[in-house]
């Protein structure tokens, strides 16, 4: 295969699926998510176990 053609079958494969875990992934809800930065917001993070309140 040529370079050309090697560039051509990753961008592909790679929109292939990017398009496949798009459509098999669950919606996200706003609504629910944890905030990006809590940090001052008196809401606590729910992240790792860093952020579990002790």
């Amino acid at each position: 295969m040529t370079g050309r053609a090697l560039r051509v079958a990753f961008w592909a494969l790679l929109a292939a699926f990017l398009a496949w875990d798009h459509a098999r992934a669950p919606r996200i809800d706003l609504r629910f998510e944890p905030p990006l930065l809590a940090a001052g917001s008196g809401r606590q993070s729910l992240g790792g176990h860093c952020a579990l309140p002790k």
